[in-house]
């Protein structure tokens, strides 16, 4: 019989192993790289850009980005597999 703590606990396990949440991790530091770097361009970065600070967008687009996909595995976890919905020689 399982405890209310250990379904929270796999829970937390769940989501921390989610796909979602490892790509958002990704995202998120790539996005703070590119913004703090766009934060303060030169003159040479926005000449080349034609006058568009593009790392600052780009940094803040992935940011955003990020935090769509942390709050899709927020809200939409992924369900524990129900042992009871295994194959019948499974579980034995």
């Amino acid at each position: 019989m399982s405890s209310p703590n250990s379904a929270r606990n796999r829970t937390a396990a769940s989501l921390l192993t989610d796909i979602r949440m490892i790509i958002a991790l990704l995202f998120v530091i790539y996005g703070l790289v590119l913004a703090v770097l766009g934060a303060a361009p030169s003159a040479e970065d926005l000449e080349k850009s034609g006058g568009f600070n593009v790392n600052l967008w780009s940094g803040l687009g992935m940011l955003a980005f990020a935090a769509a996909f942390a709050g899709w595995a927020w809200l939409r976890p992924v369900a524990p597999a129900d042992p009871a919905e295994q194959e019948p020689g499974a579980a034995e």
